[in-house]
């Protein structure tokens, strides 16, 4: 297995004491309680509350301020000592906000996460073994009768939507402007964008490029929303809809003019590798050697930092219980040999784009 270096650093060799290893356990054994904890004191202000304080504050004064009862802000002080997003004055009793809890406070990319893991996936996690071994995703029942999560999205609620299209919007958008530059480096004037959600990718193409016309192929009813999203936005006029579903293996890609690039952006993540395999070979079918295939992911094996690779493969596990069942986020290995299995061959691979993105450009196999 091929991990860039502060992965393997930490994968491939033990990194604990023994005791450092049974809390480690231990930790993982209160896990939700970790969680909620975590996530309330930030809900509550307790953690604003000790950034912007001179000096930390006493439990007193941090019941007074958050109008909560001394019961309630002493466990939670007391589990977030423990926890580390807090420290304490042993001769003041004074609370302070250690680096983590910082981190946890004002990081863009954890408080996404937050809400993304209570609001979407927390209830459907408690059917995660089921979701294994039946190989569907038996959380997602929790929200309503659909094969995946995709073809609910526009029917969940408003809060759960909020924090799906936050997690979801958050770590593309951040690689969109590099992606531009990647994608137009070459002539394109007629490009697919399969999956393409809302049109936020579609609209920033427009706007790059005067000339540029983009399809986006993806469910009817996230069409929908696309129109409704792009309606009023310049450039509207040249963002055309192919609707269809991606999962019948019968669904040609269209053919209504010649693309010169295939986008696929945090799309192929949600598909099998059978499925995987399906859709590039309906892809390399519509190609021809001028065109070229985008694959923009968050591969976990090429992430300059081990926590990007850590948020990666715990979040496979939401497309195990909630999204679909049997997708996971990719080792760039793995993509790789499906890309080959189609067809084609991998042509470059522009790396560190945005929150940890990569860009897998693919031709016909020469």
């Amino acid at each position: 297995m091929k991990l860039f270096p502060d992965l393997e650093k930490r994968y491939a060799h033990e990194q604990l004491t023994a005791r450092e290893a049974q809390r480690a356990a231990q930790f993982i054994a209160f896990g939700p309680i970790v969680f909620e904890v975590s996530r309330l004191m930030v809900k509550f202000g307790i953690l604003e509350l000790l950034r912007d304080s001179d000096g930390g504050l006493t439990l007193g004064e941090i019941a007074r301020r958050t109008e909560l009862s001394e019961y309630a802000v002493r466990v939670l002080l007391e589990a977030s000592l423990s926890i580390g997003t807090v420290l304490v004055d042993p001769e003041s009793d004074r609370f302070t906000l250690s680096k983590t809890g910082w981190f946890l406070l004002t990081d863009a990319s954890t408080r996404v996460n937050l809400d993304f893991n209570h609001d979407v996936n927390y209830e459907g996690w408690f059917r995660l073994e089921e979701s294994l071994r039946e190989g569907r995703p038996a959380g997602l029942e929790h929200f309503g009768p659909w094969k995946t999560v995709y073809e609910g999205l526009s029917q969940l609620p408003a809060e759960v939507q909020r924090s799906w299209f936050g997690f979801d919007h958050f770590y593309s958008d951040h690689s969109f402007d590099e992606a531009l530059r990647v994608v137009f480096s070459r002539p394109t004037r007629q490009l697919l964008d399969v999956g393409g959600n809302t049109g936020r990718w579609a609209l920033r193409c427009v706007a790059c490029d005067p000339q540029v016309e983009v399809t986006i192929m993806d469910l009817p009813q996230q069409l929908e929303l696309m129109r409704r999203a792009t309606a009023s936005e310049p450039g509207a006029d040249r963002i055309h809809g192919y609707g269809c579903n991606l999962l019948d293996e019968s669904t040609p890609f269209p053919t209504d003019r010649p693309y010169d690039t295939i986008w696929m952006s945090q799309f192929l993540d949600c598909f099998s590798e059978e499925e995987i395999r399906s859709i590039l070979g309906r892809a390399s079918r519509i190609m021809t050697d001028a065109t070229r295939l985008c694959i923009m992911e968050t591969f976990w094996d090429r992430q300059k930092y081990e926590t990007a690779a850590m948020c990666l493969t715990l979040t496979s596990l939401y497309f195990t219980a909630i999204a679909n069942g049997n997708s996971r986020m990719y080792h760039s290995d793995s993509m790789r040999r499906l890309v080959e299995s189609a067809g084609l061959e991998v042509e470059t691979i522009h790396d560190f784009l945005g929150w940890g993105h990569s860009i897998m450009v693919c031709r016909k196999k020469q």
